[in-house]
C-alpha cells in the first residue's frame, strides 16, 4: 500500500490552531481557516496507529461534492466552504500533498452537538430500542427490525461533542436545546433532517442509501444564521449501505469503516488505543471509501 499522510507539518506557513481526530486546523486570516484531511482513521473515538492512504483526499473532494448537491436542493443553506484552492502562504514544496486535501473555511463559532439524523435503525439505536423501545431516549414505535426503515421518516438524534480523547454521548433532543439554546436548536433539528432527507434522496438514485449521518454546525457571529461546517456525509461521518444488498432484519453491509469497527471487535481490541491496522484491514477500508465516493460523485 502507498504511505499514509498521517500528519500535516505547514513549515511555519500557518499557525495551527487544533489537530482534531482526523483534521489538522490552521488559521489563514482573521476570518479564515484552512482545513487539511489527513489520512488518519478513528474508530470508537480512538484514533489508529496507521492510516488510510488517500482518505484525507476523498474526504475532501466528497464533501465538496455534496456542499454543492445540497447548496442546490436547499438554495437557503449556508455553509462554511469557500474554496478548494490552497493559501499564498503555503509553500511550493508542500502543494502537491496538500492540495485536494485541504479547504479553505469560514471561520465560524461551532456549536457544542453533534446533529445526527437516522433514518433506518441500526448500530447503537437498535441497541437501545432493543432495551428500552427508545431511541436517544425518544419513544420509537414497537416491531420494528434491525435495519428498518423508521415508519414516521427520519430522526433527529444528537449526542454531545466530546474532546479528544473522550466520547461522544448519546443526548434527548430537548437536552441539545438546554446545551446551545433557542432559536438554535430548533434551526438545527429542522436543517438536519431536511439536509438528510435530500442527501438520501440523491444516494438512493445512485444505489446507495445513507442509513444515517451526522452534521456540525457555526454561528457566523456577524448575522446569527447557522451555518453547515466542518465535512459532510462522508464514510467517516454516515453509513452507506448498498441498495442492491439492503435486506430488513439483518445488519448491512457497509461503504464506511464498519469493517475496521467489526475487526477491532473481533479481536478484542474496541476502545483501546495504540493499535495498528492489519494490511489487510487498511487496505479493505481505503477499497470500501472509494466504492462510495465512485458511486456518489461519479469519481469526479
Amino acid at each position: 500500500m502507498a504511505e499514509a499522510f498521517a500528519q500535516t507539518d505547514l513549515q511555519g506557513a500557518l499557525p495551527l490552531i487544533a489537530r482534531g481526530k482526523v483534521r489538522d486546523l490552521y488559521e489563514v486570516d482573521a476570518k479564515t481557516l484552512l482545513f487539511v484531511a489527513t489520512d488518519r482513521i478513528s474508530a470508537y473515538d480512538v484514533i489508529m496507529e496507521n492510516g488510510i492512504p488517500n482518505k484525507g483526499v476523498l474526504l475532501t473532494l466528497c464533501t465538496q461534492t455534496w456542499f454543492k448537491i445540497l447548496s442546490e436542493a436547499i438554495p437557503s443553506l449556508r455553509t462554511h466552504f469557500l474554496t478548494l484552492d490552497l493559501p499564498p502562504q503555503i509553500p511550493a514544496s508542500l502543494r502537491p500533498v496538500l492540495q485536494n486535501r485541504s479547504m479553505q473555511v469560514r471561520k465560524l463559532k461551532i456549536l457544542p452537538i453533534e446533529a445526527i439524523v437516522r433514518g433506518y435503525i441500526t448500530g447503537s439505536a437498535w441497541k437501545e430500542y432493543q432495551k428500552s423501545g427508545t431511541v436517544h431516549g425518544i419513544k420509537i414505535p414497537a416491531g420494528l427490525k434491525e435495519s428498518e426503515a423508521f415508519p414516521d421518516g427520519p430522526i433527529y438524534t444528537p449526542s454531545t461533542k466530546a474532546e479528544q480523547g473522550e466520547h461522544d454521548e448519546n443526548i434527548h433532543p430537548d437536552q441539545a436545546t438546554a446545551i446551545v439554546g433557542e432559536p438554535f436548536a430548533s434551526t438545527i433539528a429542522a436543517l438536519s433532517v431536511q439536509l438528510y432527507k435530500a442527501a438520501h434522496a440523491y444516494g438512493l438514485e445512485r444505489g446507495v442509501i445513507i442509513a444515517d449521518t451526522k452534521f456540525e454546525f457555526g454561528l457566523d457571529e456577524e448575522t446569527n444564521e447557522v451555518v453547515l461546517a466542518d465535512e459532510v456525509l462522508t464514510p467517516d461521518s454516515s453509513r452507506f449501505w448498498p441498495k442492491d444488498t439492503y435486506e430488513i432484519g439483518r445488519g448491512q453491509a457497509s461503504f464506511d469503516k464498519q469493517i475496521l469497527r467489526d475487526w477491532l471487535v473481533k479481536e478484542g481490541l474496541k476502545g483501546k488505543p495504540g493499535v495498528r491496522m492489519s494490511d489487510e484491514i487498511a487496505q479493505k477500508t481505503s477499497e470500501k471509501y472509494k466504492e462510495a465516493w465512485e458511486m456518489i460523485t461519479g469519481g469526479n
